[in-house]
């Protein structure tokens, strides 16, 4: 039986996704670098830095270069491009500005992080509309903000989603109700939400490559081999996605994580990767404005064996100083235990202004 809010003609969806945003917010300000490959992230040291890539534009993916490599792999891959720095205020100010357009244009919009949002545009009546709206959209990101964005239209949040990143950057895909099976069918099964590097590879060791083909799994079968995430797998392969847009979204945590590139036990590494993780979380909360209550370090190790340790302080902290130990001690017990490590990441949440955390009489109030 078809999903109701799929295959409503009523439900119109958008999605939108800035094109390397980071990347192109610093060629807008420093126009020199357009058609330089740009990395955004670690210092690269001559290739002996440490830490990973935020972002980079696509002159640098020419040369293999993607988010979350090792910045010392990116370096040797591409000694010529141009390493910078991650400036977190300068690309939320952008992000702002870009959301002001979102939401004029929007029934409710969804901010689902710094550079994407998703629109509920259903009182367009048609996908023919939405098409010209998101013509509209992309012409005044492009002219007001001088950025590049890609345009996903669907009947769900999910479709939207997948048909943003179908012709980046600066594409637009409408993918009607109808044509949903045709359209991701071909799509290899990493497009699906939540399913990263080693659930494509166990996938494919099913002999699911792709989408159309994930359809012949019973649900039975992937919840036996994937738990409750089976079901959410199979909903998806067949197109359907029931969340609501959400104009009451709000940031829950900042986290960064890094996959290394073959299993390691060099601890030394270990904490290294994690360290960066961590500055690059602060950069984060800081240019936002948040201060923390929770911190969380994420391990996995080799077999795809997943652990997480947290602890929630006593004050809230905006301390690069205090999350760096914090990381630290809660990586120790996991450390201990000999095992090779494939992932590690840290993650904040529990979100508070600093502001909220000052008497009244500190924050500039009249009383």
């Amino acid at each position: 039986m078809s999903d109701p809010v799929a295959q409503s003609p009523g439900r119109i969806v958008m999605h939108v996704d800035m094109d390397c945003f980071f990347a192109a917010v610093e060629e807008r300000e420093e126009p020199s670098l357009r058609g330089q490959p740009v990395i955004i992230g670690a210092d690269p040291k001559g290739g002996l830095g440490r830490g990973i890539v935020a972002t980079c534009n696509y002159e640098a993916r020419r040369y293999g270069l993607h988010s979350a490599m090792p910045i010392s792999s990116a370096y040797r891959k591409c000694p010529q491009g141009i390493y910078l720095r991650p400036r977190f205020s300068l690309y939320s100010q952008a992000s702002r500005k870009v959301m002001d357009i979102l939401r004029q244009s929007a029934d409710v919009l969804e901010p689902a992080g710094i550079d994407e949002a998703y629109l509920e545009v259903s009182s367009r009546g048609s996908f023919p509309a939405a098409r010209d709206l998101a013509l509209e959209i992309r012409k005044r990101i492009q002219v007001e903000e001088k950025l590049s964005a890609s345009v996903g239209v669907g009947p769900n949040k999910l479709i939207a989603k997948i048909a943003s990143d179908h012709r980046k950057p600066g594409g637009l895909t409408v993918v009607i109700p109808r044509r949903v099976p045709e359209f991701l069918g071909p799509k290899g099964v990493g497009a699906l939400r939540g399913v990263g590097p080693k659930t494509k590879e166990h996938l494919e060791g099913m002999g699911f490559r792709r989408i159309c083909e994930l359809l012949a799994a019973s649900e039975a079968g992937l919840i036996q081999e994937f738990g409750k995430f089976g079901t959410f797998l199979w909903r998806q392969a067949r197109g359907l996605d029931d969340r609501p847009v959400d104009p009451d979204w709000v940031q829950k945590s900042i986290g960064r994580e890094h996959t290394f590139e073959t299993d390691t036990a060099d601890l030394g590494l270990v904490h290294s990767v994690l360290s960066a993780c961590v500055r690059e979380v602060h950069r984060e909360m800081t240019a936002d404005g948040h201060w923390c209550l929770t911190l969380t370090v994420k391990a996995r190790y080799e077999g795809y064996e997943t652990h997480f340790r947290q602890t929630t302080l006593k004050q809230p902290t905006g301390s690069l100083a205090h999350l760096q130990s914090g990381a630290l001690a809660l990586l120790e017990p996991f450390q201990r235990q000999g095992r090779r490590f494939r992932l590690i990441g840290f993650s904040v949440s529990n979100l508070v202004p600093p502001e909220d955390l000052l008497p009244l009489e500190d924050r500039g109030h009249n009383t």
